[in-house]
């Protein structure tokens, strides 16, 4: 490696970013040791991860625990079509994206029972998705639905609802309405250990309320996805003013 010698993190991330995008350091190769870069920046180990962290955090370079720092390969982006409440048929389809279903019982919390209207510890089955395109992670769903509507069967290879699973779509009965809260934030620990990213990238957070012509709630999905890994896309209908169309 090459380059002038840093004096702070941000300038060593600087310097390893413009040998990552230059192709100095290709993809899939392991960085020196940390201690190997600290000697040669001239910074301590403290200073050397911190400039790090911020490169993993731009999903540039991924620490895999007990090997070191890999430069990423480039994440190809999946689709979320709003509305739908699904990855598009195309991800879906791709034989190189896999995902992994998990499910099991758990008492409704706080900000649950605010989503779903339903009383603090009602059971409810809780089904996480977690998108992975050769071992890493693209996208994280979890899944709520009040125990007694829960569908049998979901994890059977050939269910309905494990196909359903696999696009990140409502699991349950048809729903009359599907509402979508969507923001970007910082991740939870969580998500941030699911999707192996940095606490400091951004994810697209997705909430999503199913309900029934009676507008009983019958799912609660919460969705994060890598702000770099996916690309959101929301159509809006025009509705015409009836009073506008009389006369």
């Amino acid at each position: 490696m090459t380059g002038s010698v840093p004096s702070r993190h941000h300038d060593i991330a600087d310097d390893l970013r413009h040998q990552i995008t230059t192709g100095s350091i290709k993809p899939g190769e392991r960085l020196p040791s940390e201690a190997g870069l600290a000697a040669r920046y001239r910074v301590s180990t403290v200073t050397l991860r911190r400039a790090l962290a911020v490169l993993q955090g731009e999903g540039l370079v991924e620490k895999i625990h007990g090997k070191g720092n890999y430069v990423r390969h480039p994440r190809r982006k999946i689709m979320y079509v709003g509305g739908w409440g699904t990855l598009d048929p195309w991800t879906a389809a791709d034989p190189t994206l896999r995902i992994t279903v998990r499910n099991t019982t758990v008492p409704a919390s706080v900000h649950l029972t605010t989503l779903l209207k339903v009383p603090t510890g009602s059971p409810l089955a809780e089904y996480t998705c977690l998108s992975l395109e050769q071992g890493s992670p693209h996208g994280l769903a979890r899944i709520y639905i009040p125990r007694d509507l829960a569908p049998a069967g979901v994890l059977d290879d050939d269910s309905v609802c494990q196909e359903a699973a696999t696009r990140f779509a409502v699991l349950g009965p048809s729903p009359a309405t599907i509402r979508e809260t969507v923001c970007a934030r910082s991740p939870t620990s969580d998500e941030a250990s699911a999707l192996r990213i940095g606490n400091n990238m951004a994810v697209l957070a997705i909430t999503r309320i199913a309900t029934d012509t009676t507008g009983r709630v019958v799912e609660a999905a919460l969705l994060a996805f890598p702000g770099d890994r996916v690309d959101a896309v929301f159509t809006a209908h025009h509705v015409l003013d009836e009073r506008q169309t009389q006369g």
